[in-house]
């Protein structure tokens, strides 16, 4: 990274740029770890530079989720400090943070259920619906955050979204195309309309949206848990837990036992499991809901 290249604005002003060195990567971004010295005081930040389609979008977006995770947990968060475009590079923007010691070590699950049980209990939607009041990105897939009352509607939009995404990077899949129009008409009822039907409620609360070993790590110097990567929305808080059920990833059903014992799954509970198996969206496991709940939401109003 040539250092000249870039207008650094977003830096203290009056700053001298001591050292910049790679710190991490991606395949939409580099991160850089930046030294700077502002009044005979040393400084470091964190800076992302992101270089796919939507980068502008992509750098708004995290910049929005830090911010309001940070909101909620001012100790467990990067605080962010700035987003945009490159002056001198359109092609190119940035989200800037202040920059934390990280240990590359998993926090165990007492740990990291404390962290997002503060969260979910203490954040609210500022509009009392689910959404975002900016587009989030899961990688680089985005996120439709447009606001709605419906937790159904919701999930069910970001879900064809997400096909739509994947055809547009593999091809077409009509074989895949045919589970999913049943799963749509069948499936995402039966398990998502109880939530908010027959008495029944849920609230949107602020999920950071990623929630894998990769984006929780532990400070070196305050031995907190770290959240950063985040695409936020509020949403319903169990969507949280979706890759919790992976087995490639570290944090385990270990995780979503301790969650429920601190937050009770949503009414109905008998539910839960199957809920977190829809969140996690699998194809084996669309084809095995299909198979469990044939006869859509008439199959809950019947039971």
């Amino acid at each position: 990274m040539v250092v000249s290249a870039y207008s650094f604005v977003a830096l203290p002003s009056g700053c001298t740029i001591v050292d910049i060195s790679q710190h991490g990567s991606s395949s939409w971004s580099t991160g850089y770890k930046l030294e700077v010295e502002v009044d005979g005081e040393e400084r470091e930040f964190f800076l992302k530079v992101g270089y796919r389609p939507q980068h502008a979008e992509m750098a708004l977006g995290e910049f929005e989720s830090q911010k309001a995770l940070s909101q909620y947990l001012p100790n467990n968060t990067a605080a962010p400090l700035a987003c945009g475009t490159f002056e001198l590079d359109p092609n190119k923007s940035f989200f800037l943070t202040t920059y934390r010691e990280l240990k590359e070590k998993t926090p165990d699950p007492a740990q990291l259920v404390e962290i997002l049980a503060k969260l979910h209990n203490s954040s609210a939607s500022p509009t009392k619906k689910f959404g975002f009041h900016v587009t989030t990105f899961n990688g680089h897939v985005p996120l439709r955050n447009e606001w709605c009352d419906s937790w159904e509607e919701w999930f069910g939009r970001q879900f064809r979204s997400d096909i739509e995404w994947e055809h547009s990077v593999r091809g077409p899949d009509a074989d895949f195309d045919r589970v999913a129009d049943e799963f749509f008409e069948k499936v995402v009822p039966r398990l998502l309309r109880p939530l908010q039907s027959g008495g029944r409620a849920i609230t949107p609360v602020l999920v950071h949206g990623d929630m894998w070993h990769g984006n929780a790590q532990i400070d070196l110097d305050t031995n907190q848990v770290i959240l950063f990567d985040s695409c936020c929305c509020y949403a319903h808080n169990e969507l949280e837990l979706h890759m919790m059920r992976q087995p490639r990833y570290r944090f385990t059903q270990e995780y979503v036992n301790k969650y429920k014992e601190v937050i009770r799954p949503s009414e109905p509970v008998e539910d839960f499991d199957d809920r977190n198996a829809l969140y996690a969206m699998v194809k084996q496991e669309m084809e095995r809901l299909l198979g469990k709940h044939p006869n859509g939401i008439d199959g809950f109003s019947a039971s």
